[in-house]
């Protein structure tokens, strides 16, 4: 069953919201539950979906017998009070009908308590990151977990009402020691990168890990989360001159997309950095040392789009 339901979930969702309840779909909702010991659980009336009113029926979570009768009435708090109740005919324990229930967790001012996810430290702290190479439409949204558990799932998408339709890869994780990265790539269909934006992409992730629920928003301008590949250098030590490319990925012409550069020089024996500002592809620096570090990162020229990490050492 809980295969099945997860299945349905990562088709499509519908986050209604009623009175401290959400409507995923069909026979399956999110209950809200405030995370003290003060606030009294979430009483739940629930309806076997059975024709006949006189078909004897009893309802069960997962082994344990809840009650008999086509109305059950359950109290929602904690993880162990959601799941699957089903409801089965008392003779020959067919399944007759099920409501799947998630929990959230609030504090006292009703917001959501965010704890699955990790939070990237730039920018802001934020949950969600998405970021693009290129002014192509395309972007990459990520997110992170500490302590992956198995039964954790993902669905992402853009919001209604966003100028143009998004669609998304399946997310692909990455393990690093605790960390797990997820991330997928999205393209906004029917972008013009010589157009202005008028309307932002509000992207939407929600996040099921076993019984508990959260959801997740990012709402940008395709130029505002900008970060470009690092340029490709290299140092020509007999005049002192270090060169570069454009990153492969940048958009095009340059005349239109141009970039601005700034090269850092690591000094190991003075152990001194020296940054220096270029819009050209080229500088030329006085008095290096032969193991001196080098390396070169490029942002907009035009718009204030984020600095592109540094390029591999340019020697």
């Amino acid at each position: 069953m809980s295969h099945l339901l997860f299945a349905l979930l990562s088709l499509f969702s519908f986050p209604a919201l009623l009175e401290a309840q959400w409507k995923l779909r069909e026979n399956v909702y999110v209950i809200e539950s405030e995370w003290n010991d003060d606030t009294p659980a979430k009483r739940v009336e629930l309806t076997c979906n059975t024709p006949d009113e006189t078909l004897p029926v009893y309802w069960k979570k997962g082994t344990e017998l809840k009650g008999t009768g086509k109305t059950l009435i359950a109290e929602v708090k904690e993880f162990p009070d959601a799941g699957n109740y089903t409801c089965l005919t008392a003779d020959t324990h067919e399944i007759v009908s099920y409501d799947f229930f998630l929990i959230t967790k609030i504090d006292s001012s009703g917001q959501m308590i965010k704890s699955i996810l990790k939070s990237f430290k730039e920018p802001n702290k934020t949950f969600l990151k998405c970021e693009a190479k290129n002014y192509s439409g395309i972007f990459i949204c990520s997110w992170m977990i500490e302590n992956a558990s198995p039964n954790v799932k993902f669905t992402i998408r853009s919001l209604e009402g966003s100028q143009g339709d998004v669609t998304c890869s399946s997310p692909v994780a990455h393990t690093d020691k605790s960390v797990t990265d997820y991330t997928v790539q999205c393209q906004k269909e029917n972008y013009c990168p010589f157009a202005e934006e008028h309307e932002p992409i509000e992207m939407f992730l929600e996040v099921i890990d076993d019984v508990e629920y959260e959801n997740y928003t990012s709402t940008f301008f395709i130029r505002d989360i900008i970060k470009p590949d690092p340029p490709q250098c290299q140092y020509v030590a007999t005049s002192g001159t270090v060169t570069w490319t454009y990153p492969r990925t940048w958009s095009t012409p340059k005349s239109y997309f141009p970039l601005t550069f700034r090269v850092k020089v690591e000094s190991t024996k003075k152990h001194k950095i020296q940054v220096y500002d270029a819009e050209e592809q080229s500088i030329q620096i006085p008095r290096t040392g032969p193991k001196d570090k080098i390396s070169v990162q490029a942002r907009d020229r035009y718009y204030n789009s984020a600095w592109s990490e540094w390029s591999s050492r340019c020697r």
